[in-house]
């Protein structure tokens, strides 16, 4: 026998073995087993031996959770929650967290939290979304400890206090959480709330963006373009655009662009510009836009045309973007004054 056929082979009895396993799981879960419904729905639910079917693994989650595995209740209220399988039913999430964080769930408590916040299939009420997020941060949950951060940093229910969002923000960091870790970042490098320290925040945002985090690649990007803590260097800042941009990143993929067009650690291609703004475009990137209506407004790669600059002016600027407001606004008063006939003396 082959290699080739030894391969083939092993595979063929791996494949068994899968199937002769969710067979096992079927037929237990029919008899009524509910650890065996909730292994078969999270089979469904990650399509591990089975095709992935939310459908399925919601109907195998209904039936553990009705026997009380908070397992199942959770993922349960999280299947509801995100309208996967069916359509989204906050109040049906509500009541499956409620039933799961009675039993101690610690990731059900923190979902909790999430649906006061946000006031998903009940009031908002920051106060008791703080109550949840603090019952989970005591198991040291990751999520928690970042929700309560975010919650001082953005004044809900308490008082702004970026010192207590840090002090929060760094528990989750500790715990490797990585969105915590970019907020760090974020926070040292534009000062806000506590002093302006560039390597504090280089030292949060580095490990997150070498790991493949998107935002903290763009982040990265931005401390290399500006020299924010160290040298500018438009070659590095590039590379982490490039890296952030290949996720699909829209901010990044403006960044891309705008060195493109400004020739900064690239030389300058006003094609290729127009490729990474079209793409931050799509995604309703009102910059990305913008720049767009920039570049046919001054003929950069393109030929000028004044009406395609309007019209992406203007959807910039209904998504707020001060300078699309301000460019709109120079093209119909030079529309309206060329309009108006002179008046001869």
């Amino acid at each position: 026998m082959s290699q080739l056929e030894e391969l083939l082979q092993q595979q063929k009895e791996i494949a068994a073995a899968i199937d002769a396993i969710v067979e096992q799981r079927r037929q237990a879960a029919a008899k009524g087993e509910a650890d065996a419904q909730f292994t078969l729905g999270l089979m469904y639910e990650q399509g591990q031996g089975v095709v992935q079917n939310y459908r399925e693994a919601l109907r195998c989650f209904e039936k553990a959770a009705a026997q009380g595995i908070a397992d199942a209740q959770f993922r349960l209220g999280r299947l509801l929650d995100r309208g996967l399988g069916e359509s989204a039913d906050y109040e049906k999430a509500i009541h499956w967290y409620q039933e799961a964080a009675n039993q101690g769930h610690v990731a059900a408590r923190c979902a909790l939290g999430q649906m006061f916040e946000n006031g998903h299939g009940t009031q908002q009420d920051f106060a008791a979304a703080m109550r949840w997020y603090k019952l989970a941060a005591t198991d040291k949950y990751a999520d928690a400890h970042y929700f309560m951060g975010s919650m001082y940093e953005n004044h809900h229910g308490v008082e702004q206090d970026y010192f207590e969002a840090v002090r929060w923000y760094k528990l989750a960091a500790a715990l490797g959480h990585v969105v915590a870790q970019c907020r760090l970042a974020r926070i040292y490098g534009g000062g806000l709330g506590v002093k302006r320290d560039y390597a504090e925040a280089l030292r949060w945002v580095r490990g997150p963006a070498e790991q493949g985090n998107a935002t903290a690649q763009l982040q990265l990007g931005v401390m290399y373009e500006h020299g924010e803590g160290m040298e500018e260097d438009p070659l590095e800042a590039m590379r982490w655009y490039r890296l952030a941009a290949a996720q699909g990143d829209a901010n990044a993929q403006c960044k891309v662009g705008f060195m493109y067009s400004n020739g900064k650690g690239v030389s300058c291609d006003y094609p290729e510009a127009m490729r990474w703004y079209r793409l931050a475009a799509d995604q309703g990137n009102a910059t990305a836009l913008c720049n767009l209506g920039f570049m046919f407004d001054h003929g950069h790669g393109v030929p000028a045309d004044e009406s395609r600059a309007l019209l992406y002016y203007n959807k910039a600027a209904k998504r707020g973007d001060v300078y699309a407001i301000k460019n709109r606004d120079m093209i119909e008063a030079r529309r309206a004054a060329q309009a108006t006939p002179k008046v001869e003396a």
